[in-house]
Order: structure tokens, then C-alpha cells, then sequence
């Protein structure tokens, strides 16, 4: 049998237009603490897990006293806006037509269990992926290596035959530190230079555009004929 080859996916922001409700939610939750953020830093630790997100903004030691009460906050205040959330063009497409193609697709997601369900009903592609990894199934978030390394053992497939597609600087350090090639998208906020600076193999506009050139891209060698 030829070795299995997977794509994983990043979800907010990458499949789903979901990372400026975050920052709202976050910049609100924050406020209500009484410990306001800049909403540009926000932005820029989208992707990260909620844990290192918290200690980045607010710093260790408010991060400890307050993170709890600040991840619910965010959690209730990004839910009650969900029925923003859609999937990005493309993106089911996408994925029916890699698993079509031999692809295993595995999710890698830092949600927690209410946003993950959120997001599972909004890209409603569970029939064709074959994981999906979350928050409570690590214990190391992005951008260490253990949510990516989940999802290859999750996928049965080596880091050779494998390829990460995340829209954040987090995602592509995460897959490099799994010796996992990463593709970036721009749909999350992150110019193609900062995540080409960070490594990624090719940068694309969206899942949209990886669809339209699948077959010249770096997902193409994965895939069966």
C-alpha cells in the first residue's frame, strides 16, 4: 500500500471567516476585566492558543489571576454572535475535492468544545475529513509542535507526505516545529510576506484561490490522479 498523505487545516480564519469576531470578543472580554488591549495586538495573536494568547497580552501574572474569567467571557460573547460565522468560499469544495483525491484531511483547531461544535456546523464537511483535533486533545497549543504532530499520527501519514494550510504567523511555526510543510492564506489578516518570512512554502489569497491552482500547488504531489 503507498503511504498515506494528508492536508491539515487550520480552521479560524483558514475554512471559516471567524478571526475578527474573535478579536471582538476578546476586546470585550478584556474591557470588562478592566484591562484593555490594543485591538491591532488581538489580531496578532489570533491563532495562538488561548493560554499563550492571554499571557502575551495581558502578561503572566494577570493571565493567571484573570484568564479563566476572560477565556469564558470571550467564549460567551464570540457564541452569541456565531450566526456571523460562514465558511469561506471555497473551502467545502476544497476539502470534498481533496479527500476525493486520496487526501486524509484532519482538522487542527485550538477551539474549545461549544466553539468547536459552532464550527463543525458551519463548514459541515465531518462526512469528509478524517479528524479532527482540538483544544482538549493537546496540552501544548500553537505555536508548539504538538497539535500538528496529533494530527499526522491522528492522519496515520509522516511529515514528509503532509502539508499544513493556516492563515497565521502561529500556524506556520507550529508545522515547523513538526517538520510539517505549511501553505498560508491571507483570509485571516497576515500579509504573504510575514507568513513566507515564517516559512511557508506558498502564500494564496484564500482556500478559494489553493482550489483553483490545486494541481500546480504544493498540495498536488499528495494527490492521487
Amino acid at each position: 500500500m503507498p503511504e498515506p498523505t494528508a492536508v491539515l487545516f487550520d480552521v479560524d480564519g483558514t475554512l471559516v471567516d471567524s478571526n475578527y469576531l474573535h478579536v471582538h470578543a476578546w476586546l470585550r472580554a478584556f474591557h470588562a476585566v478592566d484591562r484593555p488591549v490594543d485591538g491591532w495586538r488581538v489580531h496578532r495573536a489570533i491563532g495562538m492558543g488561548s493560554d499563550k494568547l492571554l499571557a502575551r497580552l495581558l502578561g503572566h501574572a494577570d493571565a493567571e489571576q484573570l484568564g479563566s474569567l476572560v477565556k469564558e467571557l470571550h467564549s460567551a460573547l464570540y457564541l452569541r454572535d456565531s450566526d456571523l460565522l460562514r465558511p469561506f468560499p471555497g473551502a467545502r469544495d476544497l476539502i470534498r475535492t481533496l479527500a476525493g483525491r486520496g487526501a486524509r484531511v484532519v482538522l487542527a483547531t485550538s477551539a474549545g468544545p461549544d466553539e468547536l461544535e459552532i464550527l463543525r456546523q458551519v463548514l459541515d464537511v465531518d462526512d469528509e475529513v478524517a479528524a479532527v483535533i482540538a483544544g482538549k486533545d493537546v496540552e501544548a497549543t500553537k505555536p508548539d509542535a504538538e497539535p500538528i504532530v496529533v494530527a499526522l499520527d491522528a492522519a496515520g501519514a509522516g511529515s514528509a507526505r503532509s502539508i499544513f494550510v493556516g492563515d497565521a504567523v502561529w500556524d506556520v511555526e507550529s508545522a515547523r516545529r513538526a517538520e510539517v510543510r505549511t501553505v498560508g492564506v491571507r483570509s485571516g489578516g497576515i500579509s504573504a510576506a510575514e507568513l513566507r518570512d515564517a516559512g511557508a512554502v506558498a502564500v494564496y489569497r484564500d482556500v478559494a484561490e489553493i482550489l483553483a491552482q490545486l494541481d500546480n500547488s504544493p498540495l498536488a504531489p499528495l494527490l492521487r490522479d
